[in-house]
């Protein structure tokens, strides 16, 4: 059987599985290949101001659209399985309902927002536009996942993709103000997709207002909004307050660095999509005699991935950056750091979600985007825009401290003598990540000795590579 009969043969789940998880890495990857290209056309302080607007644009659409189309979405499918078109129409008119209130305040009030935001008033406007439209998109998507059409989701999803930076690079080779000539490509492309999208759900659905979808969404998504808007905080704050405390400029160096530091993130999301499945499973048939080495494995390749980009953060940034973005590169390792206590929380807290104890999850996320915000304050104006990536790695590595506290408890309560984690490892791990997130910052200069530790790490994996395969490989089978 060769491959195309192989893809066939499965299950159209399976397919849209397939081409979900493709379109994904795609779209990530066309955003990453434009960075260089960007960071290279506009100023340290326009790409700085873009960032700054992409940060606030993630944190100020938590309040006007509520999220309605994450987890309050797939239940209003389930709920309102025959009457969609109605409900999806419904949703719509309730984000641009609250989106109109917002924008009504921004009116009243233009130059205090402006002062607020750190954003000139026309950027604003755009990002109105922008909140506005896109939820109806992603109301879009939602079901298309859903219903597991996956051909129209994949074919919209990369025609905008590659319609976004080829109208950004003309725009901006064409402007003066290249800050301002970016931002407006973005709301060009979403405008031009979007709006097609919400247009065609409401005609389809017939309905602005609908008082019982209304009272079932806000009923479901109001108690949730701490919690988004703490996890949003946690992620977009450093940028903000960078914004305030050092400049704009700094702005796009940290961003810059972020990034880079979040391409861990491909890997361990791709494992996290694989591994869930696979641990509620075994813990639903009493199985616990390969989970702790699984994890073990798993964290040992997430570390040695974060490690090698920390080694390597000098030549990514001047890659993704240039030249004058190089001071970025000390904001990469304790972001790399990160994105291994994220991994690890998410580990963590497995036994949290599969016996649904997941009270501390607002709790936790609430103190972390605090505790970050205190951290900023101090320490970015001490030590400048670098000192955030720290700020950020203590608060997840506190953050997967809680977790394990309480994932200790409701393991205690519900699976009595059993064991899931390998403590002595977790700890281990941990602490070799923080050492090597503050120690690589020393090797920089020296690529001799980096670049021989680089190598050391490739032929160590080549040698284990039968037992790193094999245990993402059955992790997949099951």
């Amino acid at each position: 059987m060769n491959i195309i009969e192989k893809y066939k043969s499965i299950s159209v789940q399976a397919r849209a599985a397939i081409w979900f998880s493709a379109c994904s890495i795609l779209q990530k990857g066309i955003s990453f290949i434009v960075v260089p290209i960007f960071t290279r056309m506009l100023t340290t302080e326009q790409y700085g101001t873009y960032s700054l607007y992409l940060s606030w644009l993630q944190l100020l659409t938590i309040i006007t659209s509520l999220y309605l189309y994450f987890g309050v979405f797939t239940n209003g499918m389930n709920k309102y399985d025959e009457d969609r078109d109605r409900y999806i129409s419904s949703m719509q008119g309730l984000t641009l309902t609250i989106t109109a209130v917002v924008f009504f305040l921004f009116l009243i009030a233009r130059n205090t927002w402006s002062s607020i935001l750190g954003l000139a008033p026309h950027l604003i406007f755009l990002m109105f536009i922008e909140m506005a439209v896109t939820p109806a998109l992603s109301f879009w998507s939602g079901r298309q996942r859903f219903e597991y059409k996956y051909r129209k989701l994949v074919a919209v999803t990369l025609c905008k993709s590659a319609v976004n930076p080829i109208l950004g690079l003309i725009l901006v080779s064409l402007a003066e103000d290249k800050a301002t000539a970016r931002i407006v490509s973005v709301v060009i492309v979403e405008f031009c997709f979007c709006g097609v999208i919400m247009v065609y759900q409401f005609i389809k659905g017939k309905c602005w207002i609908d008082k019982n979808y209304w009272k079932f969404a806000l009923g479901m998504a109001i108690p949730l909004l701490p919690h988004y808007l703490s996890g949003m905080i946690l992620n977009k704050g450093d940028q903000i307050m960078i914004s305030k405390m050092v400049g704009t400029s700094a702005v796009a160096f940290y961003s810059v660095a972020y990034n880079i530091g979040m391409l861990v993130q491909i890997f361990t999301n791709a494992i996290s999509n694989s591994f869930t499945p696979w641990i509620y499973q075994r813990i639903k048939v009493d199985k616990y005699e390969r989970i702790p080495e699984t994890i073990n494995m798993l964290m040992i390749l997430v570390s040695g991935i974060s490690l090698c980009l920390m080694l390597m953060s000098p030549e990514l940034v001047l890659l993704f950056g240039s030249s004058g973005y190089a001071s970025a590169a000390y904001v990469i390792p304790p972001v790399a750091a990160s994105v291994f206590f994220i991994f690890l929380y998410n580990i963590l807290s497995t036994p949290q979600f599969y016996y649904e104890k997941t009270s501390f999850l607002m709790t936790s996320s609430i103190l972390a985007a605090v505790i970050n915000l205190g951290l900023n304050y101090i320490f970015i104006k001490k030590f400048g825009y670098v000192a955030a990536g720290y700020t950020t790695l203590v608060c997840y590595v506190l953050y997967s401290i809680g977790h394990a506290v309480v994932s200790r408890r409701v393991m205690n309560e519900y699976m009595p003598g059993r064991k899931l984690f390998d403590y002595k490892c977790v700890i281990g791990l941990s602490v070799f990540v923080i050492v090597a997130g503050i120690g690589c910052n020393f090797l920089f200069e020296y690529r001799v000795a980096r670049y021989g530790l680089l190598a050391a790490f490739a032929i160590l994996a080549y040698i284990k590579r039968d037992l790193l395969i094999s245990n993402i490989v059955g992790l997949k089978k099951k």
